[in-house]
């Protein structure tokens, strides 16, 4: 009888041990293909900072101001931007967040509304999605642009998102840049809330994309005043354009944290 018991505990421990190799396996696996994800973000980025850096300097050593084509009305695409939407032609702008990891292109698919939520800039397989524009938003028009990010561990992605739990971090980073194709933006926060989606008694923020009057835009924005963590002092007035982004929050089931900002006009930028 002892000899099979010895022979049970042999066979029970090289299962435990191929077990442990496998999720060993599959972890190494795991963030070995998060970091191959993340690095190829920052590859793009480096090419717009590259050619963000080029057009910069070819400003200031111009002595002549630049005019558009006689007859050229239509807006043009920004530089940093022209070749990634010769890549892929779903980009419609790129967020940035200074001091944090949030620094990605922004893509929208409307007849496919969260096509990107599990795939890379490039269109492959991935955890960790892209940034993406909901699909019934107008990045030229919208009155709110509501964009998604997944919450990956290590700050990754909107996973950045939740050091805004933290008041004295909002405090250094109260500016969201958000640009389109054809226009820089910068957005100044108002609120920063957590909320439990998909319940009917909570805040569908997702829903307000174009104010249907003054009334509609200003309770919008009071409920996100309302439900904010802390009072940023800040407010907006129909008119303003807000951008909220929004991404998962595990504390409890189907939560969210999301971040709301308006628009900054060039000259009033704090």
């Amino acid at each position: 009888m002892k000899k099979y018991q010895k022979y049970i505990c042999l066979f029970a421990a090289v299962c435990l041990l191929g077990t442990a190799a496998l999720c060993g396996r599959y972890l190494y696996s795991h963030y070995a293909r998060q970091n191959d994800e993340a690095n190829a973000f920052e590859e793009i980025a480096g090419q717009v900072r590259q050619i963000q850096k080029a057009a910069a300097e070819e400003e200031e050593s111009s002595t002549a101001p630049q005019t558009p084509p006689a007859g050229d009305t239509a807006p043009a695409i920004l530089p940093e931007y022209a070749n990634l939407l010769s890549q892929n032609p779903h980009l419609v702008g790129w967020i940035q967040i200074e001091g944090t990891t949030i620094n990605y292109p922004v893509v929208q698919t409307p007849q496919e509304p969260d096509y990107y939520l599990k795939r890379s800039f490039d269109g492959e397989y991935s955890k960790m999605g892209t940034p993406y524009l909901q699909a019934d938003c107008d990045v030229a028009r919208s009155d709110n642009l509501l964009i998604y990010g997944h919450h990956i561990k290590g700050g990754k992605m909107f996973g950045a998102l939740m050091d805004y739990t933290d008041r004295d971090f909002y405090e250094e980073h109260k500016i969201i840049c958000f640009d389109t194709l054809m226009q820089r933006g910068q957005y100044e926060i108002l609120a920063v809330f957590k909320i439990t989606a998909y319940r009917e008694e909570s805040f569908r923020y997702y829903d307000f994309v174009n104010a249907k009057d003054e009334e509609s835009f200003r309770a919008y924005v009071e409920t996100c005043k309302e439900l904010s963590l802390y009072d940023t002092g800040i407010t907006a007035e129909y008119g303003d354009r807000l951008i909220t982004l929004s991404t998962c929050e595990y504390s409890v089931k189907d939560g969210r944290l999301v971040v709301v900002a308006k628009e900054i006009e060039p000259g009033n930028q704090p």
